[in-house]
């Protein structure tokens, strides 16, 4: 049984990312990109989510755990944004959240 204070633990090689940004791709792709990000916005981690239909109504998770080595620099045109919204959805929603 998992508990909210269990889900917001993380091992030393790891961090909690954040829902940073979510566009859309190319439509002949039917991609959802989703990019996580540290509060701080110095690092990152790229998702895609292909739709099945345009009824798609999975829900998004608002955090995710992912071991320090698959995070990214980010470029510093999207930093402060990226350190802005992460930072926004880990004061509104707890790391189990989903939107």
């Amino acid at each position: 049984m998992s508990t909210e204070r269990d889900a917001a633990r993380v091992a030393a090689d790891e961090e909690r990312v954040w829902l940073a940004e979510r566009t859309y791709g190319d439509d002949e792709l039917n991609l959802i990109i989703l990019v996580y990000a540290t509060t701080d916005g110095e690092r990152y981690v790229r998702k895609e989510r292909a739709l099945t239909s345009f009824a798609d109504q999975r829900e998004t998770p608002v955090s995710m755990v992912v071991a320090r080595d698959q995070l990214g620099a980010v470029d510093d045109e999207d930093r402060e944004r990226y350190a802005t919204e992460a930072t926004r959805m880990a004061a509104e929603h707890g790391p189990t959240d989903t939107i």
